[in-house]
């Protein structure tokens, strides 16, 4: 049976959003939805005393958010096969946990607590840097979130900054939608410390873009082999990579990028492009863990 695609639910705007976007893409690769609500609410009303005999006021709030959700899944597409679950967990530990056994983790980008005017809500971000599966966060614009651009856009970065796995999840997400692929790799003539301090001498500019082309193409190589009809269209770009993708996302359907596994109980860490990303993209932003 295919894995679902897993999305969290709390009631809140971002998170219907999240809900319809995940419903269609549910239908583009053909596999279930799994709709679900995580809170700690079952351990904080657990020593209050019983005012009567109703269910928890919490209890009954997850209840409605899941039915909802459902529903609004149903209406969007009632081909779909979903399912809900209501688990008494924070809601970051739950997520990751069921990203154990999920195609992809899908979040809203602000949650309906009291910092919810922040760019990105503080699940989205954890799951984000934990999670061992694929997570897209649903952000962005109208044009962005309704995928009327055709494209999707991957980072690639040196060394290990991106995955092999990130590269066939772009790769599988463009053959699928039938779009193009562009591939950006952004360069520097020089790499600074903390304080700002050059490290190394830049070559010529031909010499870094010649590189970074090398990179590029040795990133894609096999992917290419895999999935030898879609289109892609790589290019190189001097300057900072962050600021590089998240202007460019505003003419993409979806952005990808690779995230380091660390070596401490940390899970993933996540770096300045895949934060500012987070953060600014003007469309959905799938991060991709490296397998182990």
């Amino acid at each position: 049976m295919s894995l679902p695609l897993v999305v969290g639910v709390d009631g809140s705007d971002s998170c219907l959003t999240a809900v319809d976007w995940a419903v269609d893409e549910a239908v583009r690769h053909g596999v279930p939805l799994r709709l679900v609500y995580a809170s700690l609410w079952e351990h904080y009303e657990a020593g209050l005393p019983s005012v009567g005999p109703g269910r928890p006021s919490e209890q009954v709030l997850a209840e409605q958010v899941v039915a909802s959700a459902a529903e609004r899944a149903e209406r969007r597409n009632p081909d779909v096969k979903v399912t809900t679950d209501i688990i008494p967990e924070d809601a970051v530990d739950a997520l990751v946990r069921e990203g154990g056994q999920a195609y992809t983790l899908v979040t809203g980008s602000r949650g309906r607590g009291a910092l919810k005017g922040l760019l990105l809500g503080s699940v989205g971000l954890a799951v984000s840097a934990r999670a061992h599966c694929p997570v897209i966060v649903v952000r962005g614009d109208p044009a962005g979130l309704a995928g009327t651009h055709e494209r999707i856009l991957l980072g690639v970065g040196d060394a290990d900054d991106t995955s092999t796995e990130a590269v066939r999840y772009a790769f599988r997400e463009a053959e699928v939608r039938g779009c193009v692929l562009d591939v950006v790799h952004a360069w520097r003539r020089a790499a600074f410390d903390r304080h700002g301090n050059p490290i190394r001498a830049g070559g010529p500019e031909d010499t870094c873009e010649e590189r970074a082309s090398a990179v590029v193409d040795a990133r894609l190589k096999a992917a290419i082999g895999e999935y030898p009809h879609v289109r892609t269209r790589p290019a190189t770009s001097g300057g900072p990579a962050a600021k590089i993708l998240v202007d460019r996302t505003a003419a993409a359907d979806l952005v990808i990028v690779g995230a380091r596994r660390r070596t401490s109980a940390f899970g993933l860490q996540l770096g300045r492009v895949s934060h500012a990303l987070l953060h600014h993209a003007q469309c959905p932003v799938a991060v991709v863990p490296a397998r182990q």
